[in-house]
């Protein structure tokens, strides 16, 4: 008998790899995600799913609501509304917590508030980490199972050998410079620090919007600022739209250290990509970075912040220099992942639907 999942977005790569490497041997079927028609870019953005209307029309097409990511569109309104259409089918909501904190928001509130709804009504909750569970008992008293991360990369990138090269290439990755990153102390320590590391280069990339006048999210301080450095050769500087997946790969599996920007957070999809590819990623010390995956790690602020990095990168660097790698996932290691991740998540649901059935009998 199968158990059918409407997941919240079945489409991302995370949900993705919650299935086993050998589909077939999964009693779990994934919806697929309903087109929102507002972005071709990112078709499940709104997730149409977490709608009450959407509830009510599909309610028999599925056994469980399993929310990752989106709800950040919805309004606490909205959720609420959201909530009441799932008790009046009867259908159990699991939420994954991936974030505490909102990355791409300046202040916590509307994010707690969207949380609270959640939390408060799911059936199941799981999370990553150890120290994100403990973080959810102590805000809102409630258990969350902790499964761990998947593999982020695909099987043929991580197979891939590393190609050596004799210069350490250092990459800090601004993106569109979302809320919680505070990018430029950190290039200007690391810049500071290169001559002491022969043969390191820093290699820092900015998506179009930021670096480009007229844009939206274009930051003209910011901009001058890595175009001087640039003129200066102290750094290469890389401006363009978002990476394709494999382009993302490629980039990162050229890096030695990936420097993560962020001055709050909680997991990273990012890091996880560095451990699928060899890459050490240096993580600021806010969240649960550290108990993701092996990585180096620096102060998220405060005074030591600049210094820690640097230090972070240095070890990196003298890893480097005597031969070392940074810690790397096997293909098989991934593979046995997925397979007790996905033997995990069906135990969930199955719990969460008996549990659901015998609130309502």
């Amino acid at each position: 008998m199968s158990l059918v999942i409407a997941s919240v977005p079945a489409g991302h790569v995370y949900v993705r790899h919650l299935s086993p490497p050998t589909p077939d041997t999964s009693t779990v079927v994934r919806l697929p995600d309903p087109p929102s028609g507002d972005s071709a870019d990112s078709p499940w953005w709104p997730p149409r799913m977490l709608t009450a209307a959407w509830v009510d029309e599909h309610a028999p097409d599925f056994d469980v609501l399993h929310v990752h990511f989106g709800f950040d569109a919805l309004s606490v309104d909205d959720l609420r509304d959201l909530v009441a259409a799932l008790r009046r089918h009867d259908k159990p909501l699991v939420l994954t917590v991936h974030d505490l904190r909102n990355p791409h928001h300046d202040a916590p509130d509307l994010h707690d508030a969207q949380l609270a709804v959640l939390v408060d009504a799911a059936d199941a909750l799981i999370t990553l980490t150890p120290g994100a569970a403990a973080t959810i008992r102590a805000r809102w008293g409630r258990e969350a199972t902790v499964l761990r991360h998947p593999q982020v990369v695909p099987d043929a990138w991580v197979r891939r050998p590393r190609t050596t090269h004799d210069e350490f290439m250092i990459g800090l990755h601004a993106k569109s410079l979302r809320a919680n990153m505070d990018p430029i102390p950190l290039v200007d320590a690391i810049v500071d620090a290169l001559p002491g590391m022969p043969g390191a280069r820093l290699r820092v990339d900015a998506h179009t919007d930021v670096m480009t006048e007229g844009y939206p999210r274009h930051d003209a301080a910011f901009a001058q600022h890595l175009r001087s450095l640039e003129g200066d050769g102290a750094l290469e500087l890389q401006v363009h739209d978002y990476f394709s997946d494999d382009e993302l790969w490629g980039y990162l599996q050229d890096l030695d250290v990936s420097v993560l920007p962020y001055q709050f957070g909680t997991h990273s999809g990012w890091l996880e990509a560095c451990h699928d590819l060899g890459t050490w990623a240096a993580a600021p010390d806010c969240g649960f970075y550290a108990e993701q995956r092996p990585c180096l790690t620096y102060a998220a602020d405060g005074p030591e912040r600049t210094a820690s990095l640097v230090t972070a990168v240095r070890t990196a660097y003298a890893n480097w220099r005597t031969g070392g790698t940074a810690p790397r996932a096997s293909l098989g290691t991934r593979h046995t992942e997925r397979r007790l991740l996905a033997a995990a998540h069906e135990h969930v649901y199955a719990a969460a639907l008996d549990r659901r059935l015998a609130c309502t009998s």
